[in-house]
C-alpha cells in the first residue's frame, strides 16, 4: 500500500500536542517517550496494524503493547486518534480520579490497552506471552479451510525495559520457541531517567538480541516511510525468528530545551509547552486535533472495518464447519469452567503422599476436563510434578504442546504467564520452588493487580525441604504472598484439600491463586469427611475437628501442619476445636455468620501452627493467642529432624495452649 505521508506527518504532530497538553494539564507524567516516538505512532495506528476500533477484543487483532507503560499518553493519543472509546474528555482528564486514562495503562481499565504495563521489561515478557498463545490458538482452530488466527503481536519498549532482566529472560525464550509472529521496537533514544544511556550501558543491544536469534533491522525512528517498510518488511518475515527492530529516536522531540537529554524523559519540558506547541504549528486551543487528521482516521477505521468484515466472514464459515471447535472457543472467551470436583477421584483414606504428588495426580482429570489448560515449569518439572501427560511439548514443531519449558526462568515465566491470560483463549499455570516466587513476584502482583486468572503450581513449600538448607526453605514466603491484594493463597493439609485446592484455583476467572505445596510426604487425614476437605477449601476455612463439649480453645493450623494440630488436640480434651486454614483470603470473603461460625468471637483462647513466620496469624488468633512457627531461617537436616528442630510438633501446640 502506498503511504500518505502528509497525513502522517500531521497525525503525528496533533499525537505530540496531545501528550504535551495533556502532561501540563495535570504537571505531571512523561513526555519524552509520546514526543520521540509520534512516527512510530502514526506508521502503527494509522496504516500498518490490523485492528478495529469498534471491537476492541477482535480475536485476530494485531496486538500492540506499550512495554514502556510511563509513556502512557503515546497509548491514549493513538487509542482517540484511531476511533477506539477514548474522547477528548478523557485525554483531558489523564491521570485524574476514576478517568480512563490512567498514569500507567491498565487492562480492563481502558479499550485498547492489552496490558498493565508500567514496571519496566514486564510488557516485552507479556508480549512474548501473547506470542506464544497466538500460536497455540493458529494450531488448535486453524482449519485447511479457513484462517481465523493469523495477527502479530507489537511491542514497544525502551532503555529501561530492555536493561531488566525479566525481559532478556523473555527475549532469550521468544527466539528459543522461533515466536516470528512478535515484533519489538526499541525506542532506541540513548537516555535513562537519571542520566544519559552511556552512563550505565555500553552493551551492543543488537548483537544481543541477533545473539537471541531474532532478526534485527535498525531505522531512523522518525522517517515515516523507513518505519512502515521495515515493519512490513518483520510482519512477511518467513525466517521462523522474532522480529527486533532498532528505532533510533529523539527523546522529547519538538522541546528544543530538552529533546535529546534526560531531562526530556518527564514533566521538565512542561515549562516549555507553550513555545514547543507554537514550534509545532499548533493552535492555542488545547487538546486541537486538525480536521485533516480526523478525516484521515475516519477514512482508515473504514478500511479496518472493511477488512474485519472480510475476516467475519471466514469466521462464520469456520464457525458453521466446526462446531465443536467453536463452542470449546466460545467457552474459553466466556471464561466457563466445568465442575471440576467430580473429575477428581477420590484418594485411598491411608494414603500417605506428597501434596505435590497428590496435585500431579489431581492436574490429570482437570486437565481433561478443561482441554485449553496449559502447564509449564521452571525447569523441574521432575520436582513440580506438574506435567500434563499425554499433552506434548510446546515447542516449534508442535504448537498444540500443553507442556511449557520455561527454562530457569522464573520471572520470564511469571510475565509470558500473564500474557497468555491477557489474550484470554487459554488458562496458564506454571511452577517451581515456592522459594523462588520471588523472582516472579513483580509479575505475580501484576497479575493480582490485572485480575489475571493464572494458577502458580509452586512446591517444596518450608523447612520440610530439609537438607538443601535455608537457601531452598521458604519460612517467609508464604506470608509475603499472603500480602498481594487479590492473590490466593492455598496451603492444603492433604490430598483430598489438595484436590479442591486445584478446583478452586482452575474454577476461579477472576484472578490469580497460588497453590503451596509440599515436598515430604504427609498423611491423608481420612478422620475429616472427603467433602468437608475439598470444599472447605472453597471456602478458605472450615471446622476439621468440633470439640466434643463446652469449646474452651481453638487450634488452627495449615498445610503439612495440620496434622499436628489434630494430634494436640487429642491430648487437650473435649473443649478444642480444630480448625483448616488453607487460603485466608477466600476464609476472610466469606460472610461474617460463616467466619463467626468457624471461629467464634466468644473464644480468645487460640493458638496457630504453621512452619512460616507468625506475623499472619495474628489476625486470626488475636491479642490473647500464641503462634507456633518458625520467626528465623531454615537450617540443613533431614526434613523431619529439621522440622522437630524448629518447633513443628503436636507438643510445642501442647505447650502453647497450656501457657495461655
Amino acid at each position: 500500500m502506498s503511504l500518505d505521508i502528509d497525513s502522517l506527518s500531521l497525525a503525528a504532530r496533533d499525537a505530540r500536542g496531545l501528550a504535551i497538553d495533556a502532561v501540563t494539564a495535570c504537571k505531571s507524567g512523561h513526555l519524552g517517550l509520546p514526543l520521540g516516538t509520534a512516527e512510530i505512532g502514526a506508521v502503527l495506528f494509522g496504516a500498518a496494524l490490523s485492528f478495529n476500533p469498534d471491537e476492541p477484543k477482535w480475536l485476530n487483532r494485531d496486538r500492540f503493547i506499550l512495554s514502556a507503560g510511563h509513556g502512557s499518553m503515546f497509548l491514549y493519543s493513538w487509542l482517540h486518534l484511531s476511533g477506539y472509546a477514548v474522547s477528548r474528555d478523557d485525554l483531558k482528564a489523564f491521570r485524574q480520579l476514576h478517568s480512563i486514562t490512567p498514569g500507567h495503562p491498565e487492562f480492563h481499565e481502558t479499550p485498547g490497552v492489552e496490558a498493565t504495563t508500567g514496571p519496566l521489561g514486564q510488557g516485552v515478557s507479556n508480549a512474548v506471552g501473547y506470542a506464544l498463545a497466538s500460536k497455540m490458538s493458529e494450531a488448535r482452530f486453524n482449519t485447511a479451510e479457513h484462517t481465523i488466527f493469523d495477527h502479530h503481536v507489537v511491542c514497544l519498549a525502551g532503555d529501561g525495559c530492555l536493561q531488566e532482566g525479566v525481559a532478556q529472560e523473555a527475549s532469550a525464550l521468544a527466539a528459543h520457541l522461533g515466536l516470528d509472529n512478535l515484533i519489538l521496537f526499541y525506542d532506541s533514544n540513548n537516555v535513562t531517567l537519571d542520566a544519559m544511556g552511556p552512563v550505565s550501558q555500553s552493551e551492543d543491544t543488537g548483537a544481543k538480541y541477533k545473539a537471541y536469534g531474532w532478526d534485527v533491522h535498525e531505522i531512523d525512528g522518525q522517517n515515516l516511510a523507513e518505519i512502515f517498510s521495515t515493519f512490513e518488511t518483520a510482519k512477511a518475515a518467513k525466517s521462523g525468528k522474532p522480529q527486533f527492530i532498532i528505532a533510533k529516536t529523539l527523546i522529547g522531540k519538538s522541546i528544543p530545551e530538552v529533546e535529546g537529554t534526560n531531562k526530556a524523559h518527564g514533566e521538565a519540558g512542561v515549562k516549555f509547552a507553550d513555545a514547543a506547541r507554537k514550534g509545532l504549528g499548533l493552535p492555542e486551543e488545547k487538546f486541537y486535533v486538525d480536521p485533516k487528521t480526523e478525516a484521515y482516521f475516519a477514512a482508515h477505521a473504514g478500511k479496518l472495518r472493511a477488512a474485519y468484515a472480510d475476516w467475519d466472514k471466514t469466521y462464520q464459515a469456520w464457525r458453521a464447519g466446526n462446531a465443536d471447535l467453536a463452542g470449546e472457543l466460545d467457552a474459553a472467551i466466556a471464561g466457563k469452567v466445568p465442575d471440576l470436583l467430580g473429575v477428581i477421584p477420590e484418594f485411598k483414606p491411608d494414603e500417605a503422599i506428597a501434596t505435590r504428588k497428590a496435585g500431579s495426580v489431581v492436574l490429570q482429570p482437570i486437565a481433561k476436563a478443561m482441554p485449553l489448560l496449559i502447564s509449564g515449569s521452571a525447569d523441574l518439572h521432575g520436582s513440580t510434578l506438574n506435567y500434563i501427560d499425554g499433552g506434548g511439548n510446546f515447542d516449534r514443531q508442535n504448537r498444540e504442546g500443553r507442556n511449557i519449558h520455561f527454562g530457569i526462568r522464573e520471572h520470564a515465566m511469571c510475565g509470558l504467564m500473564n500474557g497468555i491470560a491477557y489474550d484470554g483463549i487459554f488458562r496458564p499455570s506454571g511452577a517451581t520452588f515456592l522459594v523462588f516466587s520471588d523472582y516472579g513476584r513483580p509479575s505475580i502482583r501484576l497479575a493480582a493487580l490485572a485480575k489475571l486468572p493464572v494458577v502458580y503450581i509452586f512446591t517444596h513449600d518450608s523447612v520440610g525441604v530439609g537438607e538443601d538448607g535455608p537457601t531452598h526453605e521458604p519460612v517467609e514466603t508464604v506470608a509475603a504472598l499472603r500480602a498481594i491484594p487479590g492473590l490466593d493463597v492455598i496451603r492444603p493439609a492433604d490430598p483430598e484439600e489438595t484436590a479442591g485446592a486445584f478446583a478452586a484455583a482452575f474454577e476461579k476467572t477472576d484472578g490469580p491463586t497460588m497453590l503451596v505445596l509440599c515436598r515430604q510426604n504427609i498423611p491423608t487425614l481420612s478422620e475429616i469427611p472427603v467433602a468437608t476437605r475439598r470444599e472447605g477449601v472453597f471456602k478458605g476455612g472450615y471446622i476439621a475437628r468440633k470439640e466434643k463439649g463446652a469449646l474452651e480453645t481453638i487450634l488452627l493450623g495449615t498445610g503439612s501442619e495440620l496434622q499436628h494440630a489434630l494430634k494436640a488436640a487429642d491430648e487437650l480434651g473435649d473443649g478444642v476445636r480444630v480448625v483448616s486454614m488453607p487460603c485466608f483470603e477466600r476464609f476472610e470473603q466469606q460472610s461474617a455468620a460463616y467466619q463467626e461460625e468457624v471461629l467464634p468471637g466468644s473464644c480468645r483462647k487460640r493458638v496457630s501452627i504453621e512452619a512460616g513466620i507468625s506475623e499472619p496469624w495474628f489476625r486470626f488468633v488475636g491479642l490473647d493467642g500464641r503462634t507456633v512457627a518458625i520467626d528465623r531461617f531454615g537450617l540443613s537436616a533431614p526434613g523431619p529432624i529439621a522440622m522437630k528442630e524448629l518447633g513443628m510438633t503436636p507438643e510445642n501446640v501442647v505447650a502453647a495452649v497450656k501457657s495461655l
